[in-house]
C-alpha cells in the first residue's frame, strides 16, 4: 500500500525535451501597470511571529513541505532546512554542495530533492544517506511515501526508489510534447495509487512496478508549434477523498475522480499556477493577476477579482475564510473566499514570494526569492 506523504512547481537542454520558464504572458518591458491597492485595512489581525532564512531560491521550482508543525525547504545553492513553524528555529539544515533544482519532498523521516545535476539526493534526519542518476533534471518535488521515493523527471519519466538503500524499483517513460515547464508539476499519493501529471494528463500509477492503471486528461496540445502545444499539470492541487482538482498550464482547470480515473468537469482558465479548494469551492489565480472562485461540484464561475490584476501572484493558500496569495513586490494579501474582498495585507522583504502560501499548525509560511522565511499568525 501506498501511504499518502503528510499533509498540511529560455530553453534548456534536457534529455530528449526541452524545459521553458515559467513566463506569464505579460512579462517584459509591455507589463502594464499593476492595479493600485489602496490603504491597508485588516479586518483580520495578522502578526509577523518569527522569520527565518534559507538562502537565495531564484531558478529553484520552490516548494515547501508540511510535516506536522515543521515546514522543510530549500535554496538554489543547494541547502535543506527544516524549520521549526512554532519558532522558527531549525530543527535540522543540510547543505549539499550543489544546485537545485526542485523543492523537497519529505516524509518525516527521509527528505529528497532534484538537483541541476539530474540526480536524487536523500536525506534522513538532515543527514545525506544517498545520491542517483536521473535520466533528467528533476523541477518536481519527489514523493516520499511507503517507504519509497518517487521521482517525476523532465523527460516525463517516473521512477520509484528504495528510500532507504536507492535501490531504482522502477521506471516508466511516458511519451509527450518536447518542451516542458521549468516548475514544479503534480505527484502524489491518493488511496493505493501514484497520481503523476504527464503533459495535459493525470496517470494513476500502480506503485508497486509502475503499470498505468488509468489516464484523466484535462487538456490537449493544440496550436501549430511546441509552444503554443505545451500543455502540463502544475502543482499544487486540490485533494478531497478521490477528488483531485488541478491547473492544466494556461488551458484549463479541472477535477477528476482518482477512484475511477474519470474526468468529472474542466473548464476553461488562462493560468500559470496551482489551485487550492475545499469541498464546495476552489480557487486559482490567471496569468493577468485575476483571482477566480468555481464550484468544486460542476466548475461553474462563483466569482471573479481584479483587484491585483497585473500582479504576478503565486498559487492560493484556503485557510479558514480567507484565500491567501503571495505577489511578485513581496507583498502577502488575504481575501475573502465568499467574494475576494481584502481581509488584510502583509508585507516580507520586497522580493517576489517564491511558492505557494502554506499553513502549519496556526502558522501561515511564506518564502522569497531572497530566501526570506516568514511566519505569521492571527492575534
Amino acid at each position: 500500500m501506498l501511504r499518502p506523504a503528510a499533509a498540511l512547481a529560455c530553453a534548456l537542454a534536457l534529455v530528449g525535451c526541452s524545459s521553458l520558464s515559467n513566463m506569464m504572458p505579460w512579462s517584459g518591458p509591455s507589463r502594464p501597470k499593476p492595479a493600485e491597492l489602496g490603504p491597508n485595512v485588516p479586518v483580520l489581525g495578522v502578526r509577523q511571529a518569527w522569520t527565518a532564512q534559507i538562502g537565495d531560491t531564484q531558478g529553484l521550482a520552490l516548494d515547501a513541505r508540511v510535516i506536522g508543525n515543521t515546514v522543510v525547504l530549500a535554496s538554489a545553492s543547494g541547502e535543506v532546512a527544516a524549520i521549526d513553524a512554532r519558532t522558527g528555529g531549525d530543527v535540522w539544515r543540510a547543505r549539499l554542495g550543489v544546485p537545485l533544482a526542485s523543492g523537497v519532498g519529505s516524509d518525516g523521516r527521509w527528505s529528497a530533492v532534484g538537483a541541476k545535476s539530474s540526480e536524487i539526493i536523500v536525506l534522513e534526519g538532515g543527514r545525506e544517506i544517498w545520491r542517483k542518476h536521473l535520466p533528467a533534471q528533476a523541477y518536481t518535488a519527489p514523493l516520499v511515501a511507503g517507504e519509497r521515493i518517487f521521482v517525476l523527471a523532465a523527460d516525463r519519466s517516473v521512477s520509484a526508489f528504495d528510500a532507504a538503500t536507492g535501490r531504482m524499483l522502477w521506471r516508466q517513460q511516458r511519451p509527450g510534447e518536447p518542451l516542458i515547464l521549468r516548475q514544479g508539476g503534480v505527484l502524489m499519493a491518493v488511496g493505493d495509487t501514484l497520481v503523476a501529471g504527464l503533459s495535459g494528463r493525470l496517470v494513476g500509477f500502480n506503485p508497486d512496478n509502475g503499470s498505468v492503471r488509468w489516464e484523466a486528461p484535462l487538456a490537449s496540445p493544440r496550436g501549430t508549434n511546441d509552444v503554443e502545444r505545451l500543455v502540463e499539470i502544475v502543482g499544487r492541487t486540490s485533494r478531497v477523498g478521490d477528488s483531485v482538482c488541478a491547473r492544466a498550464y494556461q488551458a484549463s482547470v479541472g477535477c477528476i475522480d482518482a477512484a475511477r480515473g474519470s474526468v468529472a468537469w474542466t473548464q476553461a482558465a488562462s493560468g500559470g499556477e496551482g489551485i487550492d479548494g475545499d469541498e464546495q469551492m476552489l480557487f486559482g489565480t490567471e496569468g493577468n493577476g485575476t483571482v477566480l472562485a468555481w464550484k468544486r461540484a460542476d466548475g461553474s464561475r462563483a466569482w471573479s477579482s481584479n483587484r491585483l490584476q497585473w500582479r504576478k501572484l503565486t498559487a492560493p493558500l484556503l485557510l479558514g475564510r480567507s484565500v491567501v496569495v503571495g505577489d511578485d513586490t513581496g507583498l502577502v494579501h488575504l481575501l475573502s473566499r465568499e467574494d475576494a474582498s481584502p481581509l488584510n495585507r502583509l508585507a516580507t522583504d520586497g522580493s517576489p514570494i517564491a511558492a505557494a502560501p502554506v499553513a502549519v499548525g496556526d502558522t501561515l509560511v511564506v518564502v522569497t526569492r531572497k530566501g526570506g522565511v516568514y511566519g505569521f499568525r492571527p492575534e
